[in-house]
């Protein structure tokens, strides 16, 4: 069993929250290395903060043992922070087609002061692509989420937050 082979296995990995993108599509998974007869697991959760970062390591240690591999460290690593343009295009996609507005690319200046009272960009429905929408709750079903609804479709659905 190898670095790439253990990667694979976290492939099936779901996030709970989001149960149709894997930490590997989110970007949760960071890297995996093999060192001192050990692999190590690197994530980093959404949020510093995300309580479904328990039950993803508790996944992460079923899915090896259950493969019979039980020299392993999950290391949870913080800096540099997680950000949405981790995520993988088909990650997105996915979101897309189950009903959540993915998140769009950060730019360089997406936490300039600056911009803090500015109107918030305007979020494209998942089912109709129209940006006639409004904000309903800076919250969603989790942090990561608010909730939106679109005034073409009379359709309310989630965004997954920039950050």
């Amino acid at each position: 069993m190898n670095e790439n082979d253990v990667r694979a296995l976290l492939q099936e990995v779901c996030d709970p929250e989001i149960p149709i993108l894997t930490i590997e599509d989110i970007g949760i998974l960071r890297d995996v290395q093999y060192s001192d007869n050990s692999f190590h697991i690197v994530i980093t959760p959404t949020y510093s903060g995300c309580p479904a970062m328990y039950h993803i390591k508790d996944r992460i240690r079923e899915t090896l043992k259950g493969a019979n591999i039980n020299n392993f460290e999950i290391i949870t690593k913080l800096s540099p922070a997680w950000t949405t343009d981790w995520m993988s295009d088909e990650a997105k996609l996915k979101l897309k087609n189950s009903g959540i507005a993915p998140p769009s690319k950060q730019n360089d200046d997406s936490f300039d002061l600056t911009n803090l009272f500015k109107k918030s960009k305007e979020i494209d429905c998942p089912y109709c692509n129209s940006n006639n929408t409004k904000l309903l709750n800076e919250f969603g079903s989790t942090a990561c989420k608010s909730l939106h609804y679109c005034n073409n479709c009379s359709q309310a659905f989630e965004h997954f937050k920039c950050h």
